[in-house]
């Protein structure tokens, strides 16, 4: 359930005293800090970059920068609220970069467990037990507690964390619940249980879901580590929350147990952000980071929710969330050469060079004596250095060893400890465990070369710049080596083609029906689709034109340098807002807690209602009987959640949704009904006590 605020409906505290509001964004290149005041107006905001290998050193910086901006004393003992959205799930699933988790699946058959996508997708170990309950509640086969005991003690060394999932326990959680119980008791490790992140059936998409859930917990909890950290060592004593996928909020506490909530985070709050800061309700909304790009449509102040779950990276989750389209495009993303010689940007982010050679100033000097090379080395742009206080994983491979091994707390060409692409995977690897940072040219690096950003090294980047020519020059044995400039205008272009596609694409999926087939549009749609985006007529004879008919909303920090161009092509208005580097950390504070309860009722046999209560399902000879049971625990337990979440006095909105069978002659009934509760409330603002 997703509730977007506008402008004039956030309340702050109404106190005698100032009351602040502080907002975060964790992304991958930097953490964005921003405080609201109770005029809902944005005072201060700030940028530090992110350090993956420790996380509170970026948010420390952060914050310490806001608060310097701020004119007054006292802003400290002021904030009565934190809340932080943060694009590290989505990051880790678009990567494809989690810790190892075990998935304990109960009643399992192969084909279920082939549709999961938990073998295929190397989603870690899988270990596959008796159990289950059928459609009705009723048990379908005995719970093999011991085998399972067995089985945990023999993975539970190789592994962070579990995921349990048992066949329709979201009609009968009872198996689920007592594994929790006897895992957490053998290995004291955390427990994902499917049927806590999703009502729905489907029990194999409910396992990828708890599986995902499990292998993003240690990212989010070292991020909630480190702010507590940093908030305590700077004397704020407030509320922290966390910005879930659908734009709502919860504690941080509460996250710990849900990650996969948190996929998204960072585009929600992006949505959030946009509408508070322009005050539109129809638009389109486009956030690019360091990372991803990502992109929603939002209807009269609302956007469009993914009842179905969110898509990320090719994983489809069970968690409502924005229904918001990423791909691996950012200002950090890694540039170079595929293997037919066309330029690539994304999916992998990397350090820009400019900024490397900036921490340290011996790469420049390196890419000097590259850049008058004829001939260069493998991976030429690529280096590579361990993060500080880091060490090798005690699971690392043979390969990941000897990278390890060539590898320095100062920063390395690549192709001096490694000679090919295994070599360079096993680095990627060390990389994704975030106990080394690889730099290589990327978009900002070219907005460098074309005098767009002089944030950093413009010699560096135009060194890199130069570096890729000559490579491009060599593999294609060109007469002419191509300048920095052309380098640069590319990955420019490209940016700008690709931003215009996911932007296009977006807005024509949220009419049904015209969404692409293996993401094509057909001849004639692909061919407009790409003249458009090209700049280029359509053809000599026939006029056919296809653009935007919303205002386009671009935030981030790259987004000057591309969208002008994006809109134009697509012949739409452009809004980049005031904040607009800093929207998700704007957004992160203009959300409100709100949790969502379905209970079913369904026919088991005719005239018998059964209510599947989490605590126990019972039955009824009266539908209304039945109903009733239903939206009394709904409404409870949805109140309980927002509460829990971090809800200030909460209101519940109930639904009902039925689904009738027709019954020939005698017309039809009810054969499964859904009450949905919705609990909705403000964030309790004030001090941790």
């Amino acid at each position: 359930m997703f509730i977007m605020l506008q402008p004039d409906a956030i309340s702050l505290s109404a106190t005698s005293r100032p009351q602040y509001w502080l907002g975060f964004d964790t992304g991958g290149t930097f953490t964005d800090a921003a405080i609201l005041d109770g005029d809902r107006r944005v005072v201060a905001t700030a940028k530090s970059l992110t350090t993956h290998w420790d996380l509170s050193v970026g948010i420390a910086g952060a914050i310490r920068a806001v608060l310097a901006k701020m004119p007054t004393e006292g802003t400290r003992e002021a904030v009565s609220l934190v809340s932080v959205s943060t694009t590290l799930a989505t990051n880790s699933v678009v990567e494809n970069r989690f810790s190892p988790v075990c998935s304990v699946l109960v009643g399992f058959d192969d084909a279920m467990v082939q549709r999961s996508g938990l073998v295929n997708d190397g989603m870690g170990t899988i270990v596959r037990v008796a159990g289950g309950h059928d459609a009705t509640g009723e048990v379908f086969q005995s719970l093999d507690e011991a085998g399972v005991i067995s089985a945990v003690r023999e993975c539970m060394d190789r592994v962070d964390a579990f995921a349990v999932s048992a066949r329709f326990s979201v009609r009968n959680p009872a198996h689920e619940l007592r594994l929790k119980e006897l895992i957490r008791d053998v290995t004291g490790k955390s427990v994902t249980c499917a049927h806590e992140l999703s009502s729905r059936l489907d029990a194999p998409r409910r396992a990828l879901t708890a599986a995902l859930n499990a292998r993003l917990t240690p990212q989010i909890r070292q991020l909630i580590n480190a702010l507590t950290k940093v908030l305590s060592e700077e004397r704020i004593d407030a509320p922290l929350m966390i910005v879930k996928g659908d734009g709502s909020l919860m504690r941080a506490d509460i996250a710990l147990e849900y990650p996969v909530e948190t996929v998204l985070s960072g585009p929600a709050a992006s949505v959030v952000g946009a509408g508070f800061l322009t005050g539109l309700k129809n638009f389109a909304v486009s956030d690019m980071g360091g990372t991803t790009t990502d992109v929603a449509i939002v209807d009269n102040g609302r956007p469009r929710v993914n009842a179905d779950g969110a898509l990320i990276g090719g994983w489809r989750t069970m968690v409502e969330a924005v229904d918001v389209r990423t791909m691996g495009l950012g200002g950090d993303s890694e540039v170079d050469f595929d293997r037919d010689l066309k330029l690539r940007v994304g999916p992998r982010k990397v350090t820009s060079l400019s900024l490397l050679a900036t921490q340290f100033p011996s790469v420049l000097q390196d890419l000097r004596t590259l850049s008058v090379q004829d001939r260069l080395p493998e991976f030429p742009t690529l280096y590579a250095h361990r993060n500080p206080g880091s060490s090798l994983p005690a699971h690392a491979d043979a390969l990941e060893r000897r990278a390890w091994d060539g590898l320095s707390d100062e920063p390395r060409r690549v192709s001096s400890f490694c000679s090919n692409q295994t070599g360079l995977a096993a680095l990627r690897r060390l990389a994704d465990a975030r106990v080394a940072t690889i730099a290589g040219f990327t978009p900002s690096d070219a907005m460098h070369v074309l005098g767009n950003q002089i944030s950093w090294s413009r010699e560096a980047a135009e060194l890199a710049a130069k570096i890729l020519a000559i490579a491009e020059r060599n593999g294609r044995a060109l007469d002419k080596t191509p300048t920095p400039e052309d380098i640069a205008r590319r990955t420019h272009e490209h940016i700008v083609r690709e931003s215009g596609r996911i932007v296009l694409g977006t807005a024509l999926a949220h009419d049904p029906g015209i969404e692409p087939k293996s993401g094509r549009w057909g001849v004639l749609g692909d061919q407009l689709i790409e003249d458009t985006l090209a700049g280029r007529a359509f053809s000599s004879l026939v006029t056919a034109e296809i653009g935007l008919s919303i205002p386009l909303i671009a935030i981030g920090a790259p987004v000057a340098a591309y969208y002008p161009d994006v809109a134009n092509r697509l012949g739409c208005e452009l809004h980049v807002p005031e904040h607009a580097g800093v929207c998700n950390a704007v957004g992160a504070v203009a959300g409100v807690v709100s949790e969502t309860v379905d209970i079913v009722v369904n026919q088991p046999t005719f005239k018998l209602y059964r209510v599947h209560d989490p605590a126990k399902p019972c039955d009824y000879g009266d539908l209304d009987e039945a109903i009733t049971h239903a939206e009394r625990v709904a409404t409870a337990l949805a109140l309980a959640a927002a509460i829990r979440a971090g809800a200030a006095e909460p209101a519940v909105r109930v639904e009902r949704n039925e689904r009738r069978a027709n019954m020939g002659a005698g017309g039809d009934y009810v054969a499964e009904l859904t009450i949905r509760a919705t609990a909705t409330g403000r964030p309790l603002a004030g001090a941790q006590h």
